[in-house]
């Protein structure tokens, strides 16, 4: 099997052209493993479609299948129009969560840019998630999100997104103090959440830039988040921090995306997309 692994922010991937295994759950934690595989945080494939130019499906680095990844189709955007599947720069992508459109930003047959209309996202009333003081560790410096009770209770205010996938967005005032590795698990496996949830940390730093940092369902603390960066401004937007029509520069661990978010909820995502390398698997031994 050929694969070629590819980065949006440091949010890698192995890409296959070619339709999904019956061992894809097996093959998925395999290679995903940074120390024993190939290294990613899950696998993407690539194969023609009936409703559009192309479709996509993604596999979590714990070989659950997701049904969207924004920094994921950026790069089958890039992987198809260089590897000369296409001369489109206007493709439509099908996923599990609907047919996406791209626009590439291409010159001497080089992808620099894509931009995604990611449909429209929807915003849900604040949620208050109630855990048992056990699940996190009380300290002076810890997150200012984390509201302990009289009772053995400790409250985490959310805001629920649904953009094709769920994600959980909180606002922070002081991105230093948290520790998605540490308070991801717990908020990704509650009961509000019977499938799990991507949990986005985001601090506001003015009304166009917010920073943030992400727990992917399946795959844990990655360096970006396409979906949680348009999940996050969604949020940020309904609390009246930032405005729509506007484009947002979202800071990931991994660099930066352009999120614009129009009157009617569409999402806009515009960000790079990079190749690291090519290989083949398994490797034959030499002696």
């Amino acid at each position: 099997m050929k694969f070629t692994k590819m980065h949006g922010l440091g949010n890698d991937y192995l890409y296959v052209y070619g339709e999904v295994p019956e061992n894809i759950k097996e093959l998925c934690i395999r290679l995903s493993d940074r120390h024993f595989g190939a290294g990613s945080d899950g696998m993407i494939y690539i194969s023609p479609s009936e409703k559009a130019d192309f479709k996509m499906r993604i596999f979590n680095a714990d070989g659950s299948e997701a049904k969207m990844c924004g920094n994921g189709i950026r790069c089958v955007g890039k992987y198809v129009y260089e590897r000369g599947y296409t001369n489109k720069t206007l493709l439509k992508i099908e996923t599990l969560s609907g047919i996406k459109t791209l626009e590439l930003s291409a010159e001497d047959g080089v992808v620099h840019r894509v931009s995604v209309d990611m449909g429209k996202a929807a915003a849900g009333e604040t949620q208050i998630l109630n855990f048992s003081k056990q699940s996190f560790q009380r300290s002076s410096d810890g997150p200012d999100f984390l509201h302990y009770t009289g009772t053995d209770t400790v409250q985490i205010s959310c805001t629920p997104v649904d953009v094709g996938n769920p994600h959980a967005v909180i606002f922070t005032g002081n991105m230093e103090t948290v520790l998605p590795e540490k308070i991801g698990p717990s908020i990704e496996a509650h009961s509000l959440f019977p499938d799990g949830v991507n949990v986005e940390f985001v601090q506001r730093l003015d009304k166009n830039h917010l920073r943030m940092r992400v727990w992917e369902r399946g795959s844990g603390v990655t360096m970006a988040c396409g979906t949680g960066a348009c999940a996050s401004v969604c949020a940020a937007v309904q609390k009246g921090f930032c405005s729509y029509e506007t484009p947002v520069s979202v800071e990931l661990d991994g660099g930066l995306l352009e999120i614009r978010v129009k009157k009617d909820g569409t999402v806009i995502m515009t960000g790079p997309a990079e190749f690291v390398y090519e290989a083949e698997y398994p490797v034959p031994v030499t002696r």
